[in-house]
């Protein structure tokens, strides 16, 4: 077997600029073009090697003025875990009185990345 070889394209995301990227992969040795700056080759290589998204989405709460708290992962998850935890939160129902930046669920997976509450939300009765 030879050595695995890929080219692939992308818009870097790190700033407005927007580089247009091209990666070329060679077994481990990869070769990124097209940045303007050395977070573009970050980005792609991490992009390429592990993926990941910070995760932002809802779970119900109960005695409060809404139904839905906002909660946002504290760091990326890996692309191939965001599915799961997904699937986890749909589960989960806390009570108000919530303050943002609260834990709402601990260590995901053991990844050392929590889900916290982004807003505040007071009880009502």
């Amino acid at each position: 077997m030879g050595s695995e070889r890929m080219l692939k394209e992308m818009i870097c995301i790190t700033c407005p600029i927007g580089c247009h990227l091209t990666i070329r992969q060679d077994g481990d040795d990869i070769e990124v073009t097209g940045n303007t700056c050395p977070r573009g080759k970050q980005y792609a290589i991490a992009e390429l090697t592990n993926p990941t998204r910070m995760l932002t989405t809802t779970v119900v709460i109960k005695n409060a003025l809404y139904h839905q708290l906002p909660v946002i992962s504290s760091a990326p998850i890996p692309l191939d875990k965001i599915e799961e935890t997904m699937k986890l939160l749909k589960e989960v129902a806390v009570t108000a009185p919530i303050y943002e930046k609260d834990i709402i669920m601990k260590d995901i997976f053991g990844l050392g990345i929590d889900i916290i509450a982004s807003r505040s939300m007071k009880k009502v009765d």
